[in-house]
């Protein structure tokens, strides 16, 4: 009909219009604002109404001759419908020219004219939103197929691309695998050339270990048949040895028979006109001299051939000295009774001219002891040349003191101070001596040392020297003597281990310094007279009180100290003595002999005996010096020493026992033990604190 042509006109001009590029958007009112700005955009239509006017308006057109009797109801709902845009070519034949299915032309125009109704009774709006829907189906349901499409491709790419990476991971594989394979054989060939090197490094090392264990076979072959012919040797050096050592024994034996030959001779002394003392030492010191080939001897094995020639040489000497001596005795009893028949044919003579018998007087009986024993007193008084020595030494002594006198009667202040820095710098250090370590003890004697050979010390934060005054060392000696006595008298009566560091350290500025070491003997002689040994005597007009002095006791204030405190001080420089005559300073010069060695030891001990013992006191101080000193003189002079030993106990025990009271037993109980003891057991012990080698690495 015209009005539907219009209509189809009219959209066909409206999608030439600006109005039909229009955007047209059913969803707007969800927008919100994006509505304003599409509508300041150019107007457009929308994908929809171009595919309406492509696909619809030629068909409405070529089909304007159809009915128009279409029913309004009819149309109306199925325009209404959803799925008004034809799913089938069923739907869409109302579109069509013409129906297939007309068996007639009557029929057909039927069926138009009913078209052509419903189309003029629908709406102008239904009609465009019928177009509208059929659009949007369509392009719905291209771009379903161009979706579809697009993923068939990418689902092909994506096949295709991972064909391609399987390809390449199993290309992978094999290259790894082949380098694997690859490496496994370099390490293969690596390992079995090392196994070969090995192997060849292993046999040459079996090759060098089979030629020194041939080697090593020869060589201990070699050294057992040397071990054996050394054994062999050592045994008969032993053999050697022992017979020599034997022979020493009865050299030493003989010897001995010798010496008391020799001593059996002093009843003959009033006869000779010869020194019977000489005799005497010198035998001595010939059973020194085989006592100390034999000690040597046992300290280093066995004797040799020139130490058994050595003692021959002194047996031999031992017996033309007793020949000698025999000679001489027998020369002098063939004079005396030469000169007793002259006298005894000149009396009478004498008698016959006086023609009468004159009674002859019997000489007075001998008076004798238990057993027909000759009973012979000891003396009391010191021999005349230890009386000489000690009164050089005290004269020595004195003569010092008269040498620096200007210097401590001076008044000068300066020479005061000096006096004091002086005494300070002598008698600090050996205050500081005690049972300290080696090394202080040392920087002590370096100290001491220094100051006596004029060298600048340190004294109280001052340097201090000798050379400050001409009596300078004279006054550090003296007092510096006089000190190591007084520690004697104090530190080492209270402590008596501190005898050992104390009388090392004065051994060996002794041996530095001699006349320090007669100032000491002076210094201890003064205060401890039995040290000599000396037993002052009482002298008439002489005061009490210095007679007390004399014999070594404190007085003050006209009160005498008492006995054990007396005993104390002396006590401790007797142990002070037996030390330094055995001790030496082991940095010094060991071949040098010692100043005062253990010789004068054993001349004290032997004269202490040779004097009556005085109650409490001898007891004392044999009990001090031998355990201080015994174990040194018995290595020193062996069974001389062990025969004196023998000789305190038998002989001059009961002379102590005899003169002490029984309160005054304790010390005479000690020594009889104590010398019990060491013959039991035929060896004295070293004495507590005695300084070992440790002591001097400490």
């Amino acid at each position: 009909m015209p009005s539907e042509g219009r209509c189809w006109e009219t959209l066909q001009a409206l999608r030439s219009s600006d109005k039909g590029r229009l955007c047209y958007y059913r969803d707007w009112l969800l927008r919100g604002e994006d509505v304003l700005e599409e509508c300041m955009s150019l107007p457009k239509l929308s994908s929809y109404s171009g595919w309406v006017v492509e696909h619809v308006l030629p068909h409405m057109q070529e089909n304007q001759p159809l009915s128009e009797t279409l029913p309004s109801s009819a149309s109306a709902s199925a325009l209404d419908q959803p799925s008004f845009v034809p799913k089938s070519p069923d739907t869409s034949s109302a579109f069509s020219p013409a129906s297939p299915a007309t068996p007639d032309g009557t029929k057909g125009k039927d069926e138009s004219q009913h078209t052509e109704s419903m189309i003029l009774q629908s709406s102008r709006g239904i009609k465009v939103e019928g177009c509208i829907r059929m659009y949007e189906l369509a392009h719905r349901m291209k771009g379903a197929e161009g979706l579809r499409q697009w993923q068939e491709e990418q689902e092909r790419k994506v096949r295709a691309l991972s064909e391609m990476a399987s390809e390449q991971l199993k290309r992978f594989d094999e290259w790894k695998e082949l380098k694997q394979h690859k490496e496994y054989q370099d390490l293969r060939e690596v390992m079995e050339k090392s196994s070969r090197e090995a192997l060849g490094h292993q046999e040459k090392l079996k090759a060098e270990h089979r030629h020194r264990a041939k080697i090593l076979n020869l060589k201990l072959r070699e050294a057992e048949e040397q071990r054996v012919k050394q054994a062999e040797l050592e045994r008969l050096r032993k053999e050697e040895g022992q017979v020599r050592l034997r022979a020493l024994y009865a050299l030493q034996e003989e010897m001995l028979q010798l010496s008391q030959q020799l001593d059996a001779s002093e009843q003959h002394k009033g006869l000779l006109k010869v020194d019977l003392a000489a005799f005497q030492t010198r035998g001595n010191q010939l059973c020194s001299l085989i006592s100390g080939i034999i000690r040597a001897s046992s300290e280093s094995g066995y004797p040799t051939a020139e130490s058994q020639a050595e003692a021959e040489r002194a047996l031999q000497e031992m017996r033309d000295l007793l020949m000698n001596l025999g000679q001489e005795i027998t020369r002098a009893c063939e004079d005396k009774r030469r000169q007793d028949e002259e006298e005894a044919q000149v009396k009478l003579q004498e008698a016959q001219m006086q023609q009468g018998p004159e009674a002859h007087k019997e000489p007075p009986a001998t008076s004798q002891g238990p057993g027909g024993k000759q009973n012979e007193d000891l003396q009391v008084k010191v021999q005349d040349i230890t009386m000489q020595w000690y009164q050089q030494l005290q004269d020595a002594s004195m003569q010092c003191v008269l040498t620096f006198e200007g210097l401590t009667n001076s008044k000068d202040s300066q020479a005061k101070k000096i006096k004091m820095d002086l005494q300070k710098a002598a008698t600090i250090p050996v205050s500081q001596i005690s049972t300290i370590a080696g090394s202080k003890l040392k920087e002590i004697f370096d100290k001491i040392h220094s100051l006596l050979s004029g060298k600048p010390v340190q004294s109280g934060g001052r340097s201090v020297s000798v050379t400050l005054n001409p009596q300078g060392l004279d006054f550090v000696q003296y007092k510096l003597a006089e000190k190591f006595v007084k520690q004697g008298e104090e530190e080492v009566a209270s402590h008596h281990e501190a005898a050992f560091p104390i009388a090392v350290v004065a051994s060996g500025i002794w041996e530095l310094h001699p006349r320090v070491g007669d100032l000491i003997l002076a210094h201890l002689h003064k205060k401890c007279p039995y040290s000599v040994p000396f037993y002052p005597t009482f002298k008439e007009g002489m005061a009490l009180e210095d007679y007390q002095r004399m014999l070594g006791y404190q007085v003050k204030d006209s009160k005498v100290e008492q006995q054990d405190n007396f005993l104390k001080r002396m006590s401790g420089m007797i142990r002070l003595y037996a030390a330094i005559i055995q001790l030496r300073w082991p940095y010094g010069n060991r071949q040098e002999i010692h100043p005062h060695g253990l010789n004068h030891g054993w001349r004290w001990l032997a004269q202490i005996l040779n004097m009556e013992p005085l109650s409490d006191v001898t007891a004392t101080l044999l009990f001090d010096f031998l355990e201080v000193c015994g174990n040194a003189l018995m290595k020193q002079y062996q069974v001389q020493f062990w025969k004196m030993l023998i000789l305190i106990k038998e002989d001059y025990f009961p002379r102590i026992e005899a003169i002490t009271s029984s309160g005054q037993m304790g010390s005479f109980i000690r020594l009889k033990q104590f010398l019990e003891k060491c013959l039991q057991h035929k060896d004295i012990p070293v004495p507590k604190g005695f300084l070992t080698s440790s002591f001097w690495r400490s």
